[in-house]
Parts: structure tokens; sequence; C-alpha cells
């Protein structure tokens, strides 16, 4: 079962990439537009970075983002139809790489080194811990980790504060999406656990508020490596 869900979540991600595309480039969903994606972008510039790496970069929004901001930028993803739009609307510093996750250790030369690496609403498989343990590899010294995900607390729904596999249906997203993506959700007790586990540290957590609700829409994780 384990592998059908991981082949779901990567087929989703060739069948919707059009559909994605125009979701985010036309701002439909509302906690990306209100809360999430300029949490991520505030956090990175915080952190004055020269080099990042965007694992699942998708069509490249952020990639595009940091290099207004004179930040080199590298995006990569497993979906080569993402990569694809991604590589259209390059510009400047941006460049973009088809690799998954599985790829990364093989690719790591070619890649290079980087100050920080992020990780924005990308970590959606059930075994992380050899990608965790894989980006040590990618930090250049005194690189970071930057890690925003679904908020725990708020995305687990009516199933129960457990970890287990959950299905995104792309509902309000707008039209175009043929495949639901399975994804997998971790209390955060398990995010802490695995990064202990694969040699990170956290250094701080924030908790991005929806500004009506003023609920936890969002977790960000900036980790340092043990290892490096």
């Amino acid at each position: 079962m384990q592998r059908d869900h991981r082949e779901q979540l990567n087929l989703s991600w060739q069948a919707n990439a059009d559909a994605w595309t125009a979701a985010v480039r036309e701002q439909r969903i509302e906690s990306r537009r209100l809360v999430t994606d300029a949490a991520i972008v505030q956090a990175i510039l915080a952190l004055a970075p020269t080099r990042v790496l965007d694992l699942g970069c998708g069509e490249g929004w952020l990639c595009r983002g940091l290099v207004e901001h004179g930040i080199e930028a590298v995006g990569v993803d497993a979906s080569a139809p993402l990569i694809a739009v991604a590589q259209q609307a390059a510009s400047g510093a941006s460049q973009y790489r088809v690799c998954g996750y599985a790829e990364l250790q093989n690719q790591a030369q070619q890649l290079g080194r980087f100050d920080l690496l992020v990780c924005n609403f990308a970590l959606l498989e059930e075994p992380l811990a050899p990608t965790l343990n894989a980006l040590h590899g990618l930090l250049a010294e005194d690189g970071r980790l930057l890690i925003q995900t679904l908020h725990p607390w708020r995305a687990f729904n009516d199933v129960g504060y457990r970890d287990g596999w959950r299905v995104e249906t792309f509902a309000g997203f707008g039209e175009g999406f043929a495949q639901p993506m399975p994804w997998f959700f971790r209390t955060l007790e398990s995010w802490l656990g695995l990064f202990s586990d694969t040699g990170w540290r956290l250094q701080w957590l924030q908790e991005p508020l929806h500004p009506e609700s003023e609920q936890p829409v969002s977790l960000l994780m900036l980790l340092s490596s043990e290892r490096n």
C-alpha cells in the first residue's frame, strides 16, 4: 500500500501540473494568498542566504521571487511537466532541474552546496528519513534547512490526531485537477522525532496565523545540521 500511495502521489503531480500552475499563478488558494507565501519569503529573506535550493519547487514561483531579491535560486521537482513550465518563466539567477528526492544524493555534485534548503509544503511522503539524511550533503558550512508544512493541529480534521495518509482533492482550487493527491500527515511529535533521528536540530518554530480567524495555518521550522 505504501508503494501505491507514493506512486499515486507522483502521478498526481504529473497529471495536475497545468491545473496547479494556474492555481498558483492566479492566486486561487486562499491560505497561500493570505498567509503562507509571504511567510516563507519573509523567513528566507530574514536569513539573508546567497544561494537557495527549493525542493519540490513546482512551477517555480518561489525561485522567481528570490531572484528578485538578488538570491541565486535552484529549484528541483520530480514532476517534469512542472519543471518545464518553471523553465519557461525562468529569469535571472534561477535554474531548474527534474530531480526526485531519491535522486538528491546522486545529483549532489551537480547541484552544489547551498546556504539554505527550503521545503515549502513539499515533504508529502511517508518515508522521509532517507530524504532528510541526504540533505546534509547539500549544505554549505553553517547552512540550514527551512520547512513549511500544514499546521498539524489544523490539518487532521475529523480523522484523529495520528500519523497516516490523507487525500487532497484540490476542492476550491479551480478546474482541471485530474487526480486527487495522497499525502502523509504527521503530528508535531512525529516531526520533531524525525528531525532528531536524522541529525537535525530545531532552531526555531513559527506558526503563521490566518488574518481573520487568527488560527494557525502552517508550521515554519528552521533546522541546523548536527553533522556538518
